[in-house]
This record gives C-alpha cells, sequence and structure tokens, in this order.
C-alpha cells in the first residue's frame, strides 16, 4: 500500500478515541465534532479495509484488529510527538496526556505527597492515577504505563524491574497487649491476621517468612479482607489484627512505635516492582521521565 496522509490523520484520531474512551472524549481532545471523530473512523476503517472499533451506545472498544493495528502504530505516534516537541524547542518533550494504572501500595504509601515536585518540573503534562483489579490489556484501555508489584503476566507488555521491596510483618501495641507477641513467624497461625486479596488469583496472598537459606509459609487466617493498603493498615493501627505490608512509606509509624515490626530478622522476602507499557519500541518522553521519577523516589527509601 502506497503512504496515504489521511491515514496519519485518522490514526491521531484513533489515539485520542482510544486516550478518551468515546467519541465526545476525543472530540473535546482533539477539537473536531463528535460527527467528525465519527467520519473520520470511518475513512480509517475504510482506507484499512478493517473494522477497528466496536461501538455502543455508552462505549467504544478496539477489535482484535484494531487492536493489533493500534500496537503497531502508537510508538510511531509517539516518536512523532517527541520529535515535534524537540523540534518546537522543548527538551524534555514531556508533555499532554499520561495515564497511568498504579499499584493501590505504591500510590498511596510512596508517591502520595511527592507528586509535585514532578507537576512543577513538567508543568504541560498531565497525569491520570487508575487502580484496576489487574493489570489487562494497556492499550485498548488507553493506558501509557502500568507500576505494579509482583512478577510480569503479561507477555505482550514491555516490562522494567525497578526495584524489590521488604516484606514486614507488623503490629500494634494494642493489638499485643490483647493477644500477646508472637515469638516466631510460624505462631501466626494462631493469631488475628489482615489479609491481602491477590487481584490475579483472587485469593490473599500467603504469608511467607525468609531468614538467611531458611523459608517458611505459615496458614494465616483473620476477620478482614482487603484490597486498599491503606484502610488494612489503617486496621492494623486499630489493633485489629497482624498485617504484612511492602516496607514503605511506614518509617514515622515505626519510629513513633505505632506499629512494631515483630520480625526484623525475617526480612528475606523481597516484592519486586515492575513498570510495564504497551511498546514494543522505546516508551515515549514522559513515560520515560515518570519513572525515572519513581525509580529516584524507591531509591531514596
Amino acid at each position: 500500500m502506497a503512504f496515504d496522509g489521511k491515514i496519519l490523520s485518522g490514526v491521531s484520531v484513533l489515539a485520542a478515541v482510544v486516550d478518551g474512551g468515546s467519541f465526545v472524549k476525543a472530540a473535546e481532545l482533539i477539537g473536531l465534532t463528535d460527527s467528525g471523530v465519527s467520519r473520520a473512523i470511518s475513512r480509517l476503517e475504510s482506507r484499512l479495509g478493517a473494522r477497528l472499533l466496536d461501538r455502543t451506545t455508552r462505549s467504544v472498544t478496539l477489535t482484535d484488529e484494531g487492536r493489533r493495528f493500534y500496537e503497531e502504530v502508537k510508538p510511531h505516534l509517539n516518536a512523532i510527538e517527541d520529535a515535534a516537541s524537540i523540534a518546537a524547542g522543548s527538551v524534555s518533550a514531556v508533555r499532554g496526556r499520561l495515564k497511568i494504572d498504579i499499584d493501590p501500595f505504591f500510590l498511596p504509601l510512596v508517591l502520595a505527597g511527592r507528586l509535585g515536585v514532578f507537576c512543577e518540573r513538567f508543568p504541560e503534562l498531565a497525569i491520570e492515577f487508575v487502580t484496576s483489579e489487574r493489570v489487562g490489556d494497556l492499550v485498548s484501555e488507553g493506558i501509557d504505563l502500568a507500576i505494579r508489584f509482583g512478577q510480569p503476566r503479561l507477555a505482550t507488555l514491555v516490562s522494567r524491574k525497578l526495584i524489590e521491596a521488604p516484606i514486614l510483618t507488623l503490629a500494634s501495641p494494642r493489638y499485643l497487649k490483647r493477644y500477646g507477641k508472637p515469638k516466631h513467624p510460624s505462631e501466626l497461625s494462631r493469631h488475628r491476621c489482615l489479609q491481602f486479596l491477590d487481584p490475579y488469583t483472587g485469593r490473599p496472598f500467603d504469608w511467607e517468612f525468609i531468614r538467611g537459606r531458611e523459608t517458611i509459609e505459615v496458614p494465616t487466617s483473620g476477620p478482614l479482607t482487603f484490597t486498599d493498603p491503606k484502610s488494612m493498615l489503617a486496621e492494623c493501627v486499630a489493633g485489629t489484627g497482624i498485617a504484612q505490608v511492602i516496607g514503605w512509606g511506614i518509617k514515622g509509624p515505626l519510629a513513633s512505635g505505632v506499629l512494631i515490626d515483630l520480625f526484623p530478622d525475617w526480612h528475606g522476602e523481597r516484592f519486586p516492582l515492575f513498570a510495564f507499557h504497551p511498546s514494543r519500541k522505546h516508551p515515549p518522553a514522559k513515560v520515560r521521565a515518570f519513572v525515572e521519577f519513581c525509580l529516584k523516589i524507591v531509591q531514596e527509601l
């Protein structure tokens, strides 16, 4: 197929539809009318000879053909955007919109309160944070970047391990006064342990302890299961139960004695933090900038 400049303009409209999730939002993003967006998509589909979007009254989603096409062209759109920004005098090329699927631990316990510095450095960038139950199809959901704990589960995504976090087992003085302090991890099977749900399995995470070459798994149970780490931590502080949390963002409660690290000799378990993006080529400047920002923060913790 000979190059058709109208295909490029149609692809930019398609990108706006994917980012916005609807023709209405796409029209707002690129300054067209709703009907103009619809006609542009129809022309693109006609030129390609493939249906790219499934349309309903409430939303639009990429078809399988549309997803494959968009995965191929999105990196090139990002490269064009970066090149245009540099040519216009923007050295960083960090601008526009960045949609991030963020880990429910990482955002409130690590990033919250530190994002202002990043916003001031890149004032032309707008960031939207979402937290889905699991990392899914980033392309069809308009996600530019996902930052999640745990091993990668989707081979279609480009992943980069940022760091490994220690896992701490915590209790409040109120809980220990009422139920006693366990002397060994194996005793936790007799305690009230707050559970955190693994979104991939639908079951609570297993409790594992590592000391040198020694590894033990302890079956635990308790009255509450969470998907929100801040709520779980609040209940731990209140004395409801013992919790296992990623060892970031809790220096204050530990230093003040609000929370007690029950097994400081059993910090061998590590939970990896990954950055995922859907592009098979180099990620855009805005993605690289945010990943480097996160990496700098976790290295200082």
